[in-house]
C-alpha cells in the first residue's frame, strides 16, 4: 500500500486499515487505542475480477484495527479532512506516510487500486465496525450489571407479566447463537432461525421497564408532603436500579441480535449490507432516544424532590436530607447507565445544596429550629456527603477500568494511556 493508511468513519468508530506497521505508527503518533479490526472478513466480500483481485490483495496483506470516536479521536475526522458520501453514510480518505513515519496530510482516493473505491469491501468494512461498537457496549452493560450487582433474571422472575418470564429464555437463546458465531465465523439460516422471534419479546420488556420508570416519576410529581417524599424517594432508588438492570438486559441483547443480523445479511445478501447497517443504526437511535427520555424525565423529578427538600430542611431535619440523599443516588445510577449504553446525558448528581452547608445554616439558626433539630441536619448531612464521596469513588474507578478496556487487546498505545485517565477524571 506504499505507506499509506486508508480511514474509514462511520460516526461511532474510525477503522485504520493498512499495512501492520504503519497502521502501529499512525495509531501511536495519535495516541490512541484500538481494537483488532479483523480485517481479514472482508475478503469473503470481495468478489471477483482484476479490480477486486487486487483488493482481495490488499486485504490478505494488510492490517485494520477500531477506534472508538472519543471527543480526542473524533477530531481526526477533521484534521484529516474525510470526505463524507451521503450515500453510504461514511467519511473516508487516505493518510499517506514515508517509510512507516505517517505525515499528517490526505491524499484522497483517485485510482482503482484502493479499497475504499470498492462498494463491497467499503459496505463489509462498515458492517464489522458497527458490530465492534455494539460488542464494546455489549462488555459495557456486562460490567455495569456487576457493579450494580442486580441479578436481572431475580428481578424479571419477581414480576407477574408472562412477558417479562419470556425475555429469560431469549437471552439464553441469544446467547446461543453467538457462541455459535463465534465457533463459525458466520451466521446461517439454522442460527438465524432460531433469534428472529425474540426481537418483539425484547421491545415488549423494555416498554414495561419504561412504564415503570415513568410511574415513578409520576408518583415522585404528586407528592408534596415532605414525609411522603421521603419513603418514595427512598422506594426508588432500589425500584430505579432494577428497572435500569433490566433495559440494560434488554439493551444488550438487541444489539446481539443485530450483529447477527448483520453477519446474516453479510452471507446470505452482502449487496444488502450497507442498506441494513443504516436501518440498525437509526433503529438503535431511537431505542435510544425512548431511554433517555424516560430517565431524564425521572432525574428531573427527582431533582424537583431535592429542591423541595432543601427549602425545608429547617423545619425537617431528619426528613429533608434523606429526600436529597435518594435523588443523588438515582441520578448518579442513571448517569451511569447512560454512560454504558453511550447517552450523552445532559445531567450528573443533582446539584442540590451540600448537605454540610444545611447543616451550618440550621446551626446558625439554632435558637429558631431547636438543638435536636441541629444535630439531625448535622449528622445526616455528614454521612450524605460521605456516602456521596463513596458513590464517586466507585464511579471514577469504574470509568478508570472501562478507558483501561477501551485501550483494546494489548494494543493500548502511548499517548493513548493519557487520554484514557483524563476521561476518567472528568467522568
Amino acid at each position: 500500500m506504499n505507506h499509506e493508511i486508508q480511514l474509514i468513519s462511520d460516526g461511532d468508530g474510525l477503522a485504520v486499515i493498512g499495512n501492520a506497521t504503519d497502521v502501529e505508527s499512525f495509531l501511536v503518533s495519535e495516541g490512541l487505542p484500538s481494537k483488532d479490526l479483523g480485517v481479514q472478513r472482508l475478503k469473503s466480500v470481495v468478489g471477483t475480477g482484476a479490480v477486486v483481485a487486487q483488493a482481495g490483495s490488499e486485504i490478505a496483506a494488510g492490517s485494520g484495527r477500531w477506534v472508538k470516536l472519543t471527543r480526542e479521536s473524533a477530531q481526526l475526522v477533521e484534521k484529516y479532512g474525510l470526505r463524507e458520501s451521503s450515500k453510504t453514510g461514511l467519511s473516508t480518505g487516505v493518510v499517506k506516510g514515508h517509510k512507516g513515519q505517517v505525515r499528517g496530510f490526505v491524499e484522497f482516493v483517485k485510482g482503482p487500486r484502493s479499497l475504499l473505491t470498492n462498494p463491497a469491501v467499503l459496505a463489509g468494512a462498515a458492517g464489522i465496525m458497527a458490530q465492534i461498537a455494539m460488542q464494546q457496549t455489549m462488555d459495557e452493560i456486562t460490567d455495569y450489571l456487576a457493579t450494580i450487582n442486580e441479578k436481572v433474571d431475580d428481578v424479571l422472575r419477581a414480576q407477574k407479566d408472562s412477558v417479562l418470564a419470556r425475555v429469560i429464555g431469549v437471552g439464553f437463546v441469544v446467547e446461543e447463537a453467538m457462541t455459535i458465531r463465534e465457533k463459525r465465523g458466520r451466521v446461517d439460516e439454522i442460527t438465524w432461525s432460531k433469534v428472529q422471534a425474540a426481537p418483539a419479546t425484547i421491545a415488549e420488556t423494555q416498554a414495561y421497564a419504561l412504564r415503570q420508570l415513568d410511574a415513578l416519576a409520576e408518583k415522585m410529581e404528586r407528592k408534596t408532603k415532605i414525609g411522603d417524599l421521603a419513603t418514595t424517594a427512598k422506594e426508588a432508588e432500589s425500584r430505579v436500579r432494577e428497572w435500569l438492570a433490566v433495559l440494560a438486559r434488554c439493551f444488550q441483547l438487541q444489539d446481539a441480535i443485530a450483529v447477527l443480523e448483520l453477519d446474516r445479511v453479510l452471507d446470505a445478501s452482502p449487496e444488502e449490507l450497507n442498506g441494513h447497517r443504516l436501518g440498525l443504526k437509526a433503529a438503535r437511535q431511537d431505542r435510544l432516544e425512548h431511554i433517555s427520555r424516560s430517565t431524564e424525565r425521572l432525574v428531573a423529578r427527582m431533582n424537583a424532590a431535592a429542591g423541595t427538600a432543601n427549602a425545608k430542611v429547617l423545619l425537617h431535619p431528619a426528613k429533608s436530607p434523606a429526600v436529597v440523599q435518594s435523588s443523588n443516588h438515582v441520578a448518579t445510577g442513571v448517569h451511569d447507565f447512560h454512560g454504558r449504553l453511550g447517552i450523552e446525558s445532559g445531567r450528573r448528581s443533582s446539584e442540590a445544596r451540600r448537605w454540610a452547608d444545611a447543616a451550618a445554616e440550621a446551626r446558625d439558626k439554632a435558637l429558631e429550629t431547636g438543638a435536636k433539630g441541629v444535630d439531625a441536619a448535622r449528622s445526616l448531612g455528614n454521612e450524605t456527603l460521605d456516602r456521596a464521596g463513596s458513590v464517586k469513588g466507585k464511579l471514577s474507578s469504574g470509568i478508570a477500568e472501562r478507558a483501561r478496556r477501551l485501550r483494546g487487546d494489548g494494543h493500548g498505545h502511548g499517548h493513548g494511556h493519557g487520554h484514557g485517565e483524563e476521561r476518567a477524571e472528568e467522568g
